[in-house]
């Protein structure tokens, strides 16, 4: 849960900078600020997923322990 708020929570920030940026007319700014959330969200996700499998393989060998 604590991830998913601080992911949340840079994505607002982003946001709002994201918007900041466009009103200001520095569109460069936002589309590398764009860039770097991305890069920071895709490694985040891949965290996420790295967790994920390995749970699914602890599961699948409880499993074959139990039968």
């Amino acid at each position: 849960m604590n991830d998913l708020l601080r992911i949340a929570g840079i994505g607002l920030v982003i946001g709002f900078l994201h918007v900041f940026f466009e009103q200001t007319g520095k569109k460069e700014f936002s589309f590398f600020l764009f860039f770097v959330a991305y890069i920071y969200i895709a490694a985040e996700m891949i965290r996420f997923l790295r967790i994920f499998f390995l749970e699914i393989a602890e599961f699948f060998q409880w499993l074959s322990l139990a039968f």
